[in-house]
């Protein structure tokens, strides 16, 4: 029997868009919000409409502008490059705050329409060193969210120890590798599927596939 309600906080990408099939698999309903805080690339948006329309999936579309007035970074603004950090610092695409307010809103969100649990594609395992990826963040805000409003939430993080070629295997068991492959968009240039190839997030992305494609090949 299939679980109550979720949220799933949905960029279009291809983490939060395996997460969303993760979801479908377990819960009796989902509906999925996404942020709009001013990215860089407003495809990002477009590509989780069209996603969850062809899904049938209720989504929100939270204006989150503020963000982007608080933290300018490679994702908020066109002047700034796509670069690692250096000497163990944070690359450029770290949006501070970010998934503190993403998922306290989501939670608001959840409160409104009766569910429970809250689905997000974090990781600790690729995560570029981004500190609210990491688990105890999560769990933290787990139960910070459930004292705020005193109810008893769940934050689901289905990817949290999963690399990019397990990522992967993960979307091809649930069905879904070459919907994920063709629909999302990770690139940080604005490139849906395969991306431009170039930036560190599709490299992250095509190491993880090729990874994972030449093991289901050997096995």
């Amino acid at each position: 029997m299939k679980q109550e309600k979720a949220i799933i906080v949905f960029s279009g990408g291809q983490d939060s868009t395996t997460c969303l099939f993760w979801a479908k698999e377990r819960f009796r309903e989902i509906e999925a919000v996404t942020f709009d805080y001013g990215q860089r690339h407003r495809l990002e948006i477009e590509c989780a409409k069209a996603i969850t329309e062809e899904l049938g999936i209720k989504h929100h579309i939270l204006d989150m502008s503020l963000l982007n007035q608080l933290a300018p970074n490679a994702l908020t603004r066109d002047d700034i490059e796509v670069e690692d950090g250096e000497e163990g610092g944070l690359p450029s695409t770290f949006v501070p705050g970010r998934n503190l307010l993403f998922l306290s809103f989501a939670g608001v969100l959840a409160s409104q329409v009766g569910a429970k649990h809250i689905v997000t594609g974090v990781c600790e395992t690729d995560f570029s060193g981004y500190p609210d990826c990491r688990d105890i963040f999560v769990k933290s805000l787990n139960v910070t969210l459930n004292l705020s409003m005193d109810d008893t939430f769940v934050i689901d993080t289905p990817l949290m120890w999963l690399n990019k070629a397990q990522t992967w295997e993960l979307a091809d068991q649930l069905g879904a590798l070459e919907f994920v492959r063709k629909r999302t968009l990770t690139c940080y240039n604005g490139v849906i599927a395969d991306g431009c190839g170039e930036c560190p997030a599709c490299k992250l992305r095509k190491r993880g596939l090729d990874e994972y494609l030449s093991f289901k090949k050997e096995s």
